[in-house]
């Protein structure tokens, strides 16, 4: 397994952390939708694309907000 590197992490987090979050506001989830839309377009369909692990995250955090803050229709 490999080893993490704490100070490599900490750069790349830092470059990101404006881009992947977890949302709490409204505008916050709006700014992930619209991360997302421009992730689909890129990657689309495709599972070995480099971003398609970036799109699945963005999109579970978008799900977890969703269920939490948006009630479902009857």
């Amino acid at each position: 397994m490999p080893t993490i590197n704490i100070d490599e992490t900490i750069k790349a987090w830092s470059n990101l952390n404006d881009t992947l979050f977890v949302p709490h506001t409204e505008t916050e989830y709006q700014k992930l939708v619209s991360f997302l839309d421009r992730l689909i377009d890129e990657v689309g369909e495709d599972e070995s694309h480099p971003l398609a692990s970036l799109m699945e995250i963005t999109g579970l955090l978008i799900e977890s907000y969703e269920s939490k803050n948006i009630p479902e229709l009857e």
